[in-house]
């Protein structure tokens, strides 16, 4: 049984309004999907105590030979040196966690599957972040320039854009 997916029309997400998501801790969630610096990102409409799990990052699992050959592809993540989860599908609603230099909350792999955990209490309206990895940000975030909010607030401070 699979939790932590949610099937809606795309357009709710661009509403605005928050949504209801069943988690595994046989709770549920409320959160919303809003635009941000870097696209849309995942924000909670109530508080999330700290070392609390929040959602699976769910999609096919495929080899990382795949990846290599997919090449275009950004929601995957890697489970270990031979498999990978393909976070591609909307039904994926973890895919709209952006990175963080400073994140406040983190992705814990258990065998097969991705679970968001949090670092540290959550606000409720605050968006749900974690630190994507050295070798994803070397790759994709660094040459355009970060733009979470402890790199946007370092630049803005040294008078950089």
């Amino acid at each position: 049984m699979v939790y932590g997916v949610l099937q809606l029309p795309w357009s709710y997400l661009f509403l605005r309004r928050a949504v209801t998501i069943r988690i595994m801790n046989k709770g549920k969630l409320r959160y919303s999907i809003k635009r941000t610096a870097h696209g849309l990102g995942f924000f909670t409409e109530e508080a999330i105590p700290s070392r609390k799990r929040i959602i699976e990052y769910t999609g096919p699992i495929i080899s990382n030979e795949e990846v290599d050959r997919r090449k275009a592809g950004k929601y995957f993540f890697g489970l270990n040196t031979k498999w990978s989860i393909d976070g591609t599908p909307r039904s994926n609603i973890a895919r709209y966690i952006n990175h963080s230099c400073r994140p406040n909350a983190e992705a814990i792999i258990s065998r097969r599957r991705v679970w968001i955990w949090s670092k540290r209490a959550i606000k409720a309206g605050e968006e749900i972040t974690y630190d994507y990895g050295k070798e994803y940000f070397n790759e994709h975030i660094k040459p355009r320039g970060c733009k979470c909010k402890k790199c946007s607030e370092n630049n803005h401070k040294s008078g950089r854009r």
